[in-house]
């Protein structure tokens, strides 16, 4: 038996604010057959919007104390919760979230939590820690606490997709996906990239860091619980694909900013403007080469040794 539905129930075609789907196309199409896969179907949809959200205040930004291991907002970050969620609520993009992602940390997960609790809470939209949105460096502050330890802070969230290799940063260097370093921070980017590109929900939420949603996600600058939308730049990737760049030449995912967010300085206004390349500070040094012969070849001197 064929089923037949209006194109209209078909999520993520059409968009809230008119009455055209998203895939100009299929505008006149009134059916389609039910039984046709629906990643065939999703090879015509458009990849979701991003609503890019920095964690509110924690501890370790009030005191630039670097020591304080995964700590949790500040009495101004709640404040800024409230603020966040003022101004959420005061957009449109906020109504369209049906999911949200966030940082395995404390305060990205207290941000999520206070923050976005009406899309939680009343709207019942789901949510989904992840380690990949963590944050760069392996200092205490950027080190998360075990998912055993943060399951009993946050019970009413679902930790169980979080990968158990969360938190470690340090052992098998080369190989760990989380590692302090250019290579695995800039391929962990990608990563989660590829990984929202391909979901079907409309909008999502993610509430990550500063440095990770500027050295590999965005090229931009985000203050506390401030909050950026971008969609996926097509044109772009697919450039990107024709030169053969990222992972096995197969193109890099690209973001573009909504011009509101861009030309404001984020969605509250509070964000320093402009596009923000990475520098030498925002990763360690590489590793000596070690040739064959087992001899150093180039000297990186360790800091604050001389």
């Amino acid at each position: 038996m064929v089923r037949v539905l209006a194109l209209r129930s078909v999520p993520n075609l059409w968009r809230n604010e008119d009455s055209h789907p998203r895939v100009p196309w299929l505008h006149n199409i009134l059916t389609y057959n039910c039984s046709v896969h629906l990643k065939f179907l999703r090879l015509f949809i458009m990849p979701p919007t991003l609503l890019l959200i920095r964690h509110a205040q924690a501890l370790h930004n009030v005191s630039n104390d670097w020591t304080i291991h995964d700590p949790p907002l500040s009495e101004l970050g709640r404040q800024q919760c409230a603020e966040l969620q003022q101004s959420l609520k005061a957009s449109k993009i906020a109504d369209e979230v049906d999911l949200i992602v966030v940082s395995s940390m404390r305060r990205t997960l207290e941000t999520a939590v206070l923050g976005l609790d009406w899309l939680i809470n009343d709207k019942k939209i789901k949510v989904l820690p992840n380690a990949g949105w963590q944050e760069n460096a392996d200092k205490p502050c950027d080190t998360g606490s075990a998912i055993s330890v943060m399951e009993k802070e946050f019970p009413q969230l679902d930790f169980s997709q979080v990968d158990p290799r969360y938190p470690d940063k340090t052992t098998d260097i080369d190989n760990n996906p989380y590692a302090y370093t250019k290579q695995a921070i800039m391929a962990r980017g990608q990563m989660v990239l590829k990984e929202l590109y391909s979901r079907p929900e409309k909008v999502i939420a993610v509430v990550s860091h500063s440095g990770f949603l500027r050295t590999a996600v965005c090229n931009r600058r985000f203050f506390n619980a401030d909050w950026r939308v971008f969609d996926y730049d097509e044109d772009a990737m697919r450039q990107s694909r024709q030169k053969g760049e990222g992972a096995d030449s197969t193109g890099r995912f690209i973001l573009k900013e909504w011009k509101e967010t861009e030309e404001k300085g984020g969605g509250m206004g509070r964000s320093e403007k402009g596009i923000f390349t990475n520098f030498s500070a925002d990763f360690p040094p590489d590793p000596p080469k070690i040739p064959e012969t087992g001899e150093v070849t180039e000297e990186n001197p360790v800091p604050g040794a001389n």
